[in-house]
């Protein structure tokens, strides 16, 4: 079963993607994510966004933040889709690394993430890539 998005998490999610554009856009939460900025439900089990202007940077950044929560929670199925992600080319294991390392110094802040697993899953589903590839090469 996936981990529920309280507010902690979505708020870093939003800074997350924020750091990933150089251009100003809005994004809006609809769903349950405004449920749970607006106070009055507790968690969401997925966050629906819409870009406004449509941002080709904030929309490539989400399958390699989708990935790596789908390696960080670990289930078959998530490892699975991951796979394809790779497999299909949606996501860059070199990026997927990088995007890894900018994230692994700040994980003492979730204590419910084991850092070393994280690590692991990561560098088992990029098999063979190196830790210092540029990922824009």
């Amino acid at each position: 079963m996936r981990r529920l998005v309280d507010a902690e998490r979505l708020h870093t999610f939003m800074r997350a993607l924020g750091a990933r554009t150089t251009t100003e856009t809005t994004c809006y939460l609809t769903g349950g994510a405004s449920a749970v900025l607006g106070g009055w439900r507790e968690t969401t089990i997925d966050v629906d966004v819409l870009f406004a202007p449509e941002n080709d940077e904030l929309l490539r950044a989400i399958p390699d933040a989708q990935a790596l929560a789908k390696l960080e929670r670990g289930h078959d199925r998530d490892l699975s889709d991951v796979a394809a992600m790779l497999s299909l080319e949606l996501v860059d294991p070199r990026r997927l690394r990088a995007h890894f390392a900018e994230v692994e110094p700040h994980l003492y802040r979730f204590p419910a993430v084991d850092p070393s697993a994280f690590r692991s899953a990561v560098e088992q589903a990029t098999d063979g890539m190196p830790w210092g590839a540029n990922p824009e090469q």
